[in-house]
């Protein structure tokens, strides 16, 4: 892997952020809660883990593939505290309870029912603390049939049909990432930003209740939406669009593979004429609309491939630039870390982590109002002793 370029800290200097004033505790595992406490954190937010001791999360030992820590680790778990308790020992549970008191938010993605057994269920704590925002974060949501139900990435990949509209023909294919984790992470976090607002205007808390299965079904909705009314669903077409052709991956004559899309007629003409060469195919009736080109397509596909054949990579990208065709080469990880657009636009910077630095993209989205936090990722344990020191328990904890 090349190491990507430090970033600069840029101009901004006030040392301001838009969460500076909210303390979160999260009790999470895996990645949707980490993944939406880690975004807050990212705003300033202080975080506190609340973790298992000694082991920690059990996602510290998913892999070593960072440097010895784990990838996905390292991804979700930026610029947090980390606080080692035993819940089911009184007193841990009840230095949770304290800290509790003194937070703005607590998000939770433990297994059904955990919470509530520790009278930590937002009926609970809201009673006791009105301007508490309470997020919870399940695989089904908290009631209905399936509430009980343990939920994993791939499970609710395949309850919410993701999995049946993703692949080739012959074999589903989950996503490469863990995206029901992510959706529900990212509605988590937008909802819990949402409450933050709402409470500047009500003085009350919330609370929230997070389905991974809700927040993946939303994601489905162009596929819902073609298949409604039972209609057949989009076909599983592996890395080409299902409904538009061309749309998808070609290979060139030296091994790489170029992805392209058209969207309209105007650019199939051009498709013809400055990128296969061949102006005649723009009248040929086989692909004279979408639709027909869809219902031709491994006689367009043919075409397409014995003219790209004779081509490298970059000289088919550069008849796609010229006729404005969209077009993209399909990277891998090495191509990702060092993408020369990241570089460009300085989106690359460091964290500390128990593994020394490690480098980290910032945050999606370049503001010009603030720097984002991006402090170091905790060992097990590492905040225990300040943190109980500062809620007044007497003696530090050996638990790391």
């Amino acid at each position: 892997m090349t190491t990507p370029t430090h970033t600069a800290p840029s101009a901004n200097t006030s040392g301001v952020r838009p969460l500076d004033h909210i303390t979160v505790v999260s009790l999470e595992h895996a990645i949707a809660a980490p993944f939406c406490t880690r975004q807050l954190a990212d705003l300033g937010a202080r975080v506190i883990k609340v973790e298992r001791p000694v082991v920690g999360d059990f996602a510290r030992a998913y892999d070593q593939r960072a440097r010895g820590e784990s990838s996905h680790f390292v991804w979700v778990n930026r610029s947090k505290e980390s606080l080692a308790l035993d819940l089911k020992d009184p007193h841990d549970l009840a230095v949770l309870k304290k800290l509790i008191t003194q937070a703005d938010v607590l998000v939770q993605n433990l297994a059904p029912g955990a919470t509530a057994r520790m009278g930590l269920d937002a009926a609970t704590l809201r009673a006791e603390h009105p301007r508490l925002i309470v997020c919870d974060i399940s695989g089904y949501g908290n009631d209905g049939p399936y509430r009980d139900k343990k939920a994993y990435d791939l499970l609710i990949q395949s309850e919410a049909g993701f999995l049946s509209i993703t692949g080739t023909p012959e074999q589903p294919s989950k996503s490469g990432n863990s995206i029901a984790d992510i959706a529900a992470g990212m509605y988590a976090y937008t909802n819990i930003l949402s409450a933050l607002i709402q409470r500047d205007k009500t003085g009350e808390g919330s609370h929230i209740d997070v389905s991974m299965l809700e927040a993946l079904g939303e994601w489905m909705g162009f596929p819902m939406y073609y298949a409604m009314d039972n209609a057949s669903p989009p076909p599983r077409s592996a890395a080409a669009h299902a409904t538009i052709y061309p749309y998808g991956p070609f290979a060139a004559g030296d091994g790489g593979t170029v992805m392209l899309g058209l969207q309209n007629e105007r650019e199939w003409v051009q498709f013809c004429q400055q990128v296969l060469q061949q102006a005649a195919l723009a009248t040929d009736a086989r692909f004279g609309s979408n639709a027909q080109r869809n219902a031709h397509r491994q006689d367009l596909q043919k075409i397409i491939l014995d003219t790209f054949a004779s081509l490298t990579t970059a000289q088919v990208m550069a008849r796609l630039d010229l006729a404005q065709i969209a077009n993209a080469r399909m990277n891998t990880m090495a191509d990702l870390w060092a993408h020369p657009q990241l570089q460009a636009r300085a989106r690359w910077t460091t964290v500390d982590s128990p593994a020394g630095e490690l480098p980290a993209l910032l945050p999606p989205g370049k503001q010009s109002a603030f720097d984002y936090r991006m402090d170091a990722i905790p060992q097990v344990g590492a905040h225990t002793d300040a943190i109980l020191q500062e809620l007044g328990f007497s003696g530090v904890s050996s638990r790391r």
